[in-house]
């Protein structure tokens, strides 16, 4: 994925404190603007006296992607046929400093999704795809509890804010600068950011495992 160079960099590091770096791995499951799981790699000790360890994750959660009426309106024409179907989801890339303080972990950083929310209209000919990639922040804490040497039990809570993006389908999209193309009506990016329901404040409930592979 887009953040894989964002690992390769920090495995890059990892000579400058080779003897002494940590490298863990973990899975988690559970709610983050819906159900879904993310995976993360994370180093530690990557320096003398820093105290940050740095992790990358990216995980997939489900999410109710908004009113499909609205959307067919706002970004495709005025039928009212068919019996409306949909579905959303979202990827998030995370990048994050962690600061560990006993077995509690707190972890800061910006975020990127690619949102995707799909409308059909069974019987009204209509099936299409709105998406979004916004930026954002996010940050939150993990507890853990160790299960043997290398395998340990994680809790976690969080919350993260993604800033409004541009949506687009098919050939028409709503920008938050008020650039339009080829827009239906006199609909305005507000109109398009109500109906769809793209990631904004999500928070972040998670339970995993983490495993100690240096």
């Amino acid at each position: 994925m887009k953040k894989l160079p964002i690992l390769m960099v920090l495995l890059a590091l990892a000579p400058l404190n080779a003897r002494n770096l940590i490298l863990n791995t973990g899975f988690n499951a559970g709610f983050n603007g819906g159900p879904g799981f993310n995976v993360y790699f994370e180093l530690g000790n990557v320096a003398e006296d820093f105290p940050f360890s740095m992790r990358v994750g990216v995980g997939r959660f489900t999410r109710d992607p908004g009113n499909a009426d609205s959307a067919r309106r706002i970004f495709i024409n005025d039928a009212r046929n068919g019996t409306p179907e949909d579905h959303g989801y979202f990827w998030q890339f995370d990048f994050d400093l962690v600061y560990q303080k006993r077995k509690f972990k707190i972890y800061f950083g910006p975020r990127y999704a690619r949102f995707i929310g799909n409308f059909k209209f069974v019987g009204g000919n209509e099936d299409f795809d709105v998406k979004s990639e916004p930026w954002g922040i996010g940050g939150g804490i993990e507890r853990y509890y160790r299960i043997n040497r290398n395998l340990s039990l994680s809790l976690g809570g969080g919350v993260n804010y993604f800033f409004k993006s541009t949506l687009y389908a098919h050939d028409t999209s709503y920008s938050p600068d008020g650039e339009i193309i080829n827009g239906r009506h006199e609909y305005t990016y507000d109109d398009a950011d109500r109906a769809i329901n793209q990631p904004g404040l999500e928070f972040r409930i998670v339970m995993g495992l983490r495993y100690r592979l240096k």
